[in-house]
């Protein structure tokens, strides 16, 4: 088996052209180390979590698919004039932190939270803050150590 890390790339296609500018970040970052990927799209940050846990659980009655060493969450949360916001955001991000400590997952976080469409940009533009980037350096950061501790099941 390869020593390359392969990962799950979950993308929110609410905002499909935000997406698409985090995944090319993320792509990028993976395709430089040499990981490999897998991408699944889901409908928004609301469902990634649900999409993980998917994946984890086949895992456990399917031994003829490759496990993931990590996960990448990809996605955008704009506020709206609604409470509908705060309820996406938090629970999304919480439910996934439970699931990295649950599961021990090393699990890249780039769901943006922002106030509007320009923050939106300003956060996923892979020539200005590269947040898709910089979650696919978190997941490769997070595998590295796992591998430290040698909690990959081989």
């Amino acid at each position: 088996m390869t020593d390359a890390p392969h990962v799950m790339i979950v993308e929110a296609r609410f905002y499909a052209d935000i997406a698409d500018e985090l995944i090319k970040g993320a792509m990028a970052t993976l395709e430089a180390a040499g990981a490999t990927f897998e991408r699944f799209a889901v409908p928004g940050a609301f469902e990634i979590p649900a999409a993980i846990t998917y994946a984890v659980r086949s895992m456990d009655f399917y031994a003829g698919r490759r496990r993931f060493d990590g996960y990448v969450a990809l996605g955008c949360v704009i506020r709206g004039e609604t409470t509908h916001y705060d309820y996406v955001c938090g629970e999304s991000a919480r439910k996934l932190a439970d699931l990295s400590t649950q599961y021990a997952l090393a699990l890249g976080y780039g769901i943006l939270t922002v106030e509007d469409e320009a923050q939106a940009w300003a956060r996923a533009g892979v020539e200005r803050k590269n947040k898709g980037g910089g979650a696919a350096q978190a997941c490769l950061d997070m595998i590295a150590l796992k591998r430290h501790f040698h909690l990959f099941p081989r």
